[in-house]
């Protein structure tokens, strides 16, 4: 049923997700115009939209058009705070997001991914258990397919998707069957007024759910606890310090599930992944495909064989005894932490971008500790170089390059060089997967050390 046929729709954002919905409209029926804030020539496709008979308001918003819709929908970078959506919301046009619109389309069941820290990897692992198991999988939302191309086909067994605290923001009816609420911590104070406002966001995963679905949350972060009060749903719980009598729990070498009676143990140390924040992510994603009867064998043959995401501590290359890692989409601090712990000093960590907001201060024990250097880039490295002042050495570079030069002069055999940002890429990149391509060509270029002729 073409429920949008006739309707004025108008679409905010001409990225990946906005095109997505601007061809869902399009399949609906609907009178469909995009908005966007740049002009034309930043915008793909626009003369194939021209001849599919949209209207583009490019250059700015138009709040004219915006009142005037019957229906608007918000791209997930999109603010509900944008002049022109607030006016529009005061006139009485609904506005919604992406994801909201998905969900009004999908009949198929859905797994909802959230937290600060580890979405990606846990959105990954359940969609790659549910497929061993021999569920058709819908992998997407936040991370690669936006979550209404699903609605393409009509044959999914499960739907996986990533799903962020702007997505969550316009929702109203979004109803996951498992809602999984991995870890809170210091983000996008850029976007947000207080924490308290990105903690409510995110709690609007668990709105809709009924007590025939399921909550899953971590035992030991207590903002994701007090968060999870709010919902109906059935909580299932993972601790990575203890095993619990029920639920998801590790002791230090095994991972231990007990649910209605029964136990499984999975050896740890069978993972490719590394970290304890990797033993969460792995616990988490465990829960609903074997709550839903996945072989408790196939499911950890899935998790152990992911080797883990691009530009999340991936291995670029060794030179000279330094080694290079790529983590590119540490984009918050919490992540920064985890990532920092894991490798054995002298570090030198490349940090800057786009500042969130944030509290630097859990950076500064670790940094002291273990790195040998700090580099900074981009526009936080004022704030930076000055909350993290007295822990370590501190330089500034101009760009990335210049970074990586920097890193190279410094480092001796045995050294770690991290790109572990803890800040948004947008001051100098396109995304976070652009910046870590950029460093990875950069380390790549280096030259060999010369060896010294001694004959």
């Amino acid at each position: 049923m073409k429920q949008y046929g006739g309707k004025n729709v108008l679409i905010v954002g001409g990225g990946k997700t906005g095109l997505a919905l601007l061809g869902f409209f399009l399949r609906q029926g609907a009178r469909v115009t995009l908005s966007d804030r740049r002009d034309e020539t930043r915008i793909p496709q626009v003369e194939t939209m021209r001849q599919a008979g949209v209207t583009l308001d490019l250059g700015g918003h138009d709040p004219v058009k915006f009142q005037s819709a019957d229906l608007i929908v918000i791209s997930p970078g999109v603010s509900l705070t944008q002049p022109a959506i607030s006016a529009a919301i005061e006139a009485g046009v609904p506005v919604w997001g992406e994801i909201e619109i998905a969900a009004r389309v999908l009949d198929t069941p859905l797994v909802a991914i959230t937290g600060t820290n580890g979405k990606s990897t846990v959105t990954t692992l359940v969609g790659r258990i549910f497929e061993r198991c021999g569920f058709k999988t819908f992998v997407g939302g936040n991370l690669g397919r936006p979550l209404i191309e699903a609605e393409r086909k009509h044959d999914w067994d499960w739907i996986v998707a990533e799903i962020s605290s702007f997505q969550l923001e316009a929702v109203q009816t979004f109803h996951p069957r498992y809602a999984l609420l991995l870890n809170i911590s210091e983000d996008h104070l850029d976007r947000y007024d207080a924490m308290e406002d990105y903690m409510a966001a995110k709690a609007r995963v668990f709105m809709a759910q009924t007590d025939n679905d399921w909550a899953i949350i971590n035992y030991e972060d207590l903002l994701v606890q007090k968060i999870a009060q709010q919902g109906r749903a059935r909580k299932v719980q993972f601790s990575s310090r203890q095993v619990l009598e029920e639920g998801m729990g590790f002791d230090g070498q095994e991972i231990v599930w007990r649910h209605a009676g029964s136990e499984e143990r999975f050896p740890a140390d069978e993972l490719k992944l590394a970290g304890v924040h990797n033993i969460e992510n792995v616990m988490a994603s465990l829960i609903p495909p074997l709550l839903e009867g996945c072989p408790a064998e196939t499911a950890w043959e899935a998790v152990c064989s992911f080797t883990g995401l691009p530009h999340r501590m991936t291995h670029v290359r060794t030179l000279g005894g330094v080694s290079w890692y790529d983590d590119s989409k540490a984009t918050n601090v919490g992540s920064v932490v985890k990532s920092l712990e894991g490798p054995a000093a002298p570090v030198i960590l490349i940090a800057g971008g786009k500042d969130k907001g944030g509290d630097y201060e859990p950076l500064r024990e670790l940094v002291a500790r273990k790195a040998a250097c700090l580099i900074l880039i981009g526009e936080a490295a004022a704030r930076m170089e000055q909350e993290l002042a007295g822990t370590t050495r501190i330089e500034r570079a101009a760009d990335l390059a210049e970074a990586v030069q920097t890193a190279h002069r410094l480092a001796t055999a045995g050294t770690t060089v991290l790109l572990s940002p803890a800040c948004s890429s947008f001051d100098m990149f396109r995304d976070f997967e652009d910046r870590g391509d950029q460093f990875a060509s950069l380390v790549r270029q280096l030259p060999e050390p010369q060896q010294r002729d001694i004959g």
